[in-house]
C-alpha cells in the first residue's frame, strides 16, 4: 500500500503522524488497501482564517474509494478532524462487511438446522405421553 501526501508543504512531525496513523488504521482492514492519499490545500490563499482543508482518500480493491474532508485553522486540526471521520467510515465499512459474511445462504442454514435437530433427537429419549384423566359424570352414549 502506498501513502501519498500532496498539496501544501508540511512539517516533518505532521508528515510522520499522517503516515503512522493511516498505516495503523488501514492495517486493521480485512482487505489490503491499494492506496491512501492525504491532500492538504489552502482554500483562500494568504488571507488567513478557517481555510486549510485536509482530504483523505482510501482506495480499496473492487470497491469505490472512501473520501473524507475537514476544514480547520491549521493543518494538524484539519487532519485530526478528517482522520476521525475516516475512522467512522471504516468502522461502518467493517460492520457492513461482517454482517454480509455472517448471513449464510438459506440452504446452508436449513441443512445445519436439520442436522442439529436430528443430532438432538438421537441423544434425547422420546418423551412419554401422559394419559388423559378419565372424565366423570359423562357417559359415552347419546340420548
Amino acid at each position: 500500500m502506498t501513502i501519498a501526501i500532496r498539496g501544501r508543504p508540511l512539517d516533518q512531525g505532521l508528515r510522520t503522524r499522517v503516515v503512522q496513523q493511516l498505516r495503523a488504521t488501514l492495517g486493521r482492514l480485512a482487505v489490503e488497501p491499494v492506496a491512501a492519499q492525504a491532500t492538504f490545500f489552502d482554500e483562500n490563499g494568504p488571507k488567513g482564517g478557517v481555510a486549510l482543508r485536509c482530504a483523505l482518500t482510501v482506495r480499496l480493491p473492487y470497491r469505490p474509494p472512501i473520501r473524507v474532508e475537514e476544514t480547520a485553522i491549521n493543518a494538524r486540526l484539519a487532519f485530526d478532524g478528517s482522520f476521525a471521520k475516516l475512522e467512522r467510515e471504516l468502522t461502518q465499512y467493517r460492520e457492513r462487511d461482517r454482517e454480509r459474511t455472517r448471513h449464510p445462504k438459506k440452504y446452508y442454514a436449513a441443512r445445519r438446522l436439520v442436522s442439529s435437530e436430528t443430532r438432538n433427537a438421537a441423544t434425547k429419549p422420546a418423551p412419554r405421553r401422559a394419559r388423559a384423566p378419565a372424565r366423570q359424570g359423562m357417559s359415552r352414549r347419546r340420548v
